[in-house]
This record gives structure tokens, C-alpha cells and sequence, in this order.
């Protein structure tokens, strides 16, 4: 093993190769968990509505009970992140093995179902392709080393959260607390950040969007982003410490403001529509991983 992290030090092109490589193959997995994970969410809240329904208002409300007991989608009963098989949401025709091949397995189909030639998502292979070109740059900025891998985690988690606050508005809090946890542990050796900078970090990230959120609450009556943005920031925080959580909010903000403004010109959305805030943290925050030292260095020598 040391021989190999010796090799892959004097070559770290190879090693990014060998990283995207890796990478894609766990992107088309990536895809699978953005996915299904939020059908299968969907369906343990209806259980639990249903067992609270069932026991405290069976004779009240049972009508409700017994409609809310119906399926809430299309997909088999046994349905997790490795149960069924992919297929054709169309025809369900299952996917050959080499039509899952990352990126490549898009291209050789065309974008198309093989059979009834129904049309497959670009996100499949751009969630594939960015996956790789994101771990390669981690291989070759960190190289073979404890913090490549622990930023490879949490990259595929950004990922996952990203293209699930996309669909759904939401941020899990199956992949955001353990992010979390995993960050504050991670410190204990001061791997990203010293183990009080981590504690406070997690603390102030969730506390100040905690804050934003209530004060915009009071003022107009309505909630401006979710809870789960406050969790995504509070893993920064307890990743990287709180001195990066100003220039994660201040670029995230800066990006959403962007997009935002870019999709009212275009027309794809107007001023009223909600905009999930969760992929934005998520850019800034890996930009603060990667540069956040130096950007907090340029900045407090322009003052």
C-alpha cells in the first residue's frame, strides 16, 4: 500500500485518471440514490402518517387512513437503493450491463431507451461526468492522502443533496447528518480544521441561517429556505471551522442571486417561484474547500 501511495505521489496524473475512473462508476450509483432516496422518504412518512392515523383516530378518520394506505407511486413494493434493477421507466426494460457503463453506456444508447426509444436524461451522464473531473481535481490538488479521501466523501454527498434539492426542495437528513457527525470526528485531529474550530463552526453555520430564517419569518410571514440549508451550512462549518462560513455565504449567495436573475431573463421562472438554496452552499462551500485559505488570505490583505 505505501508503495502504491509512493507511486501514485510521483505521478498524480495517473492517480486523477485512476480517480475519475472511480469516480464515474460511483456517479452512475450517485444517480440511483438522487433518485430513489426520496421515494423511499416519501413512502416511510406515509407509513408513519398511516400508523398514527391507525392508532389514535381509526374510528374518527378511518376514510383518510384507508386512502392514505394506497400506493403513493408506481414503483415495485420492494423498492431501495439496490432493489429493483434499473430499467425503463417506460417499458421496463432492464438495463444490460454495458448500457450502464458511466458516461459511455449514454453515449452507445443515443440518449435513448434500446427499446422503445424513450428519452433518457442528460443528468445521467453529466451527474457521471462530473463526479469524475471533480475527484480527479481532488487527486491532483490533495494527491494520495487522508484528506483526498475524506473530501471525496463529502463531495459525493454535495452531489447526492444537490441533485435531490433540485427535484424535490429538499436536503435529507440521511446524508446531511452523517456529513455532519463525520465532520466533527474527522477534526478530532485537526485533519481540515482544529477540533474548537470545527465545534464552533457547525454551531455558527446552523445558528446564522437559524437566524436569517426568523428574522425573515417575522418580518414578511413567510419562510425564506429550508431547515436543511441550515444543516448543509452547519456541515461546512464543521468541516473546514467557522472561518470559512462568511465567504460560503457571501458566494452562495452571490451564485444563487446570479442564476436567479439569469432564469428570470430567460423566463424558465418568475420572482415568485422558490429557488432551492442547497446547491448553491453546496459550489461555495467546495470552493471554500479548495481555496478558502487563500481567498480569506486575499481578503484580509486588502484591508
Amino acid at each position: 500500500m505505501s508503495e502504491f501511495i509512493s507511486t501514485m505521489s510521483h505521478n498524480l496524473w495517473l492517480f486523477a485518471i485512476i480517480a475519475f475512473v472511480f469516480a464515474s462508476v460511483i456517479g452512475s450509483f450517485l444517480n440511483v440514490v438522487i433518485h430513489r432516496l426520496p421515494v423511499i422518504m416519501k413512502r416511510e412518512w406515509q407509513q408513519e402518517c398511516n400508523q398514527y392515523l391507525n392508532e389514535y383516530h381509526e374510528k374518527l378518520i378511518s376514510p383518510i387512513a384507508k386512502k392514505l394506505d394506497k400506493p403513493i407511486d408506481d414503483y415495485p413494493e420492494k423498492y431501495n437503493l439496490i432493489i429493483p434493477n434499473s430499467s425503463c421507466p417506460k417499458c421496463g426494460t432492464h438495463i444490460k450491463p454495458w448500457h450502464n457503463i458511466p458516461i459511455l453506456g449514454w453515449l452507445m444508447l443515443k440518449g435513448k431507451c434500446a427499446k422503445c426509444k424513450t428519452q433518457i436524461s442528460i443528468r445521467y451522464p453529466v451527474v457521471e461526468l462530473f463526479s469524475g473531473l471533480a475527484i480527479a481535481f481532488l487527486a491532483i490538488h490533495f494527491g494520495p492522502t487522508i484528506e483526498f479521501a475524506l473530501a471525496t466523501i463529502l463531495t459525493f454527498g454535495l452531489i447526492i443533496l444537490t441533485g435531490i434539492d433540485l427535484d424535490e426542495m429538499l436536503l435529507p437528513d440521511q446524508i446531511t447528518l452523517p456529513l455532519l457527525w463525520l465532520g466533527l470526528i474527522i477534526n478530532l485531529n485537526s485533519t481540515f480544521s482544529s477540533p474548537t474550530d470545527a465545534i464552533i463552526g457547525a454551531a455558527a453555520g446552523y445558528l446564522s441561517l437559524w437566524s436569517v430564517f426568523w428574522a425573515f419569518k417575522l418580518l414578511t410571514g413567510k419562510e425564506g429556505m429550508g431547515y436543511g440549508d441550515f444543516k448543509l451550512l452547519a456541515v461546512f462549518g464543521a468541516w473546514l471551522g467557522w472561518q470559512v462560513l462568511p465567504i460560503i455565504i457571501l458566494l452562495s449567495s452571490l451564485v444563487g442571486a446570479v442564476i436567479g436573475i439569469g432564469l428570470m431573463l430567460t423566463k424558465k421562472m418568475n420572482s415568485s417561484n422558490p429557488i432551492p438554496f442547497g446547491p448553491y452552499i453546496a459550489i461555495a462551500g467546495w470552493i471554500a474547500m479548495i481555496w478558502g485559505s487563500s481567498i480569506n488570505a486575499w481578503y484580509l490583505s486588502t484591508l
